[in-house]
């Protein structure tokens, strides 16, 4: 088997980069939760920290990530609490040593939202309300649009021809994915989008940090064009009840900034089908990275796919049933 791309992201390499932007390191290395690309906070001589994001070969094109980094530094020169990259004296935020692309942010620090504190929840979507205001401006050009083929289509392909999905259970998923998959394009092609805004692509509470002056995002590593409500159902949690008071208080801060076309509710299900889909397709096409086996050890388990197939029944319950009104 070939050495993983990483595996030559050795601490001195880590170390040796950012000395190469001109910071002078002290040794001090902390890896970050992040797997599809490698982050660290690293010590620098004047006591401070800062982060360095190194991105994943063949991911995204050079285009696409200065595209995000340029996003999110208009974010933040609109005054949005973004951590967008840091620019170095050539104007550049992609940087490059040995065959590594890499970035700099200034370290922030912070907790996760708590969503169950209304509060919190209707400053969430005053947050987000902003970004999609400036979002919708005009499209990314390097990044896709969110689809059902990139997200459903072509995971199930890849997954039903591949060595991770056990034998026994091949006809199971064939079966209630291809349902799930039909009623995710019913409800797709059922809604029209008037417009699609620039999201951030992956807004659940693992990246925002709170403060006692608010949330700011990180990671826009996913952004792309998409329907707005793609940045809004994540936050969402408990049946369906509490989901609807949860979704109205975060709309009621939401329109403060920006419309919400509410034709996109009966987006809300069938986006958190495609995530179910998506993940498992996310972890067999990275578990080639010895990152991946180390923290998902219970993935590619008989146990595993048939707690998969169960979500994915109950979900499909969930579409047949989704009429979210608030």
């Amino acid at each position: 088997m070939s050495e993983h791309h990483y595996a030559t992201l050795t601490p001195d390499a880590i170390l040796s980069a950012v000395d190469s932007t001109g910071k002078q390191t002290n040794g001090r290395l902390l890896a970050l939760n992040s797997y599809e690309n490698r982050v660290y906070q690293v010590g620098i001589d004047d006591s401070s920290y800062i982060i360095a994001k190194f991105y994943r070969p063949e991911r995204w094109s050079d285009d696409a990530i200065i595209e995000e980094h340029n996003f999110t530094i208009e974010l933040a020169d609109h005054e949005l609490p973004v951590v967008a990259p840091i620019i170095n004296s050539d104007g550049n935020t992609l940087l490059e040593y040995e065959k590594f692309r890499f970035a700099l942010y200034p370290r922030k620090g912070g907790r996760s939202p708590d969503l169950n504190i209304k509060s919190q929840r209707q400053w969430m979507g005053r947050f987000v309300g902003r970004i999609h205001l400036l979002g919708a401006s005009r499209k990314f050009e390097h990044r896709p649009d969110f689809t059902v083929a990139e997200f459903g289509d072509n995971p199930y392909e890849f997954l039903m021809n591949s060595e991770f999905l056990p034998l026994e259970l091949k006809q199971s998923y064939a079966s209630i994915a291809s349902d799930v998959l039909s009623r995710v394009k019913q409800s797709f092609e059922n809604y029209s989008p008037e417009s699609v805004t620039r999201l951030h692509g992956d807004c659940h509470a693992g990246n925002v940090l709170w403060t006692d002056q608010g949330p700011h995002f990180v990671d826009f590593d996913d952004a792309r064009n998409g329907p707005a409500v793609q940045d809004l159902w994540m936050m969402l949690s408990g049946d369906k009840q509490e989901m609807t008071v949860q979704f109205t208080d975060i709309i009621e801060g939401y329109r403060q900034f920006f419309d919400f076309d509410e034709s996109q509710l009966m987006l809300v299900e069938a986006l958190r089908a495609l995530r179910i889909i998506y993940h498992a397709y996310w972890l067999a096409r990275r578990w080639d990275d010895p990152a991946f086996p180390i923290s998902f050890p219970w993935f590619n388990t008989v146990h595993y796919w048939q707690d998969h197939i169960l979500a994915l029944r109950e979900q499909l319950s969930a579409l047949q049933e989704s009429d979210y009104h608030y």
